[in-house]
């Protein structure tokens, strides 16, 4: 097993900081596999570069980058996946 250097971890956790948020694409290795099109809200990147994540379906499973498919969302994509919130008259 390979380990990721510091470095890479470090350059995972500026890339993914806790907060930002994810659209999930594909993740072909998993049993178990977060649907593609889910969202979710990165919570934090561990020591093996794993994007830790809270999905909007209520699952937690991790991202592995290079491995999974992934991309940020947006602000204009997380806007339009929001609930209309106007007022009606």
């Amino acid at each position: 097993m390979n380990f990721p250097s510091r470095n890479e971890v470090e350059r995972i956790r500026r890339q993914y900081p806790a907060g930002t948020r994810i659209c999930c694409d594909d993740m072909p290795e998993d049993p178990r596999p977060v649907p593609s099109g889910t969202m979710g809200t990165v919570i934090g990147v561990d020591d093996m570069c794993s994007i830790m994540m809270k999905w909007d379906n209520g699952q937690g499973l991790s991202l592995v980058p290079g491995v999974d498919s992934f991309h940020v969302i947006s602000q204009e994509e997380s806007i339009s996946e929001a609930p209309d919130m106007g007022m009606q008259l």
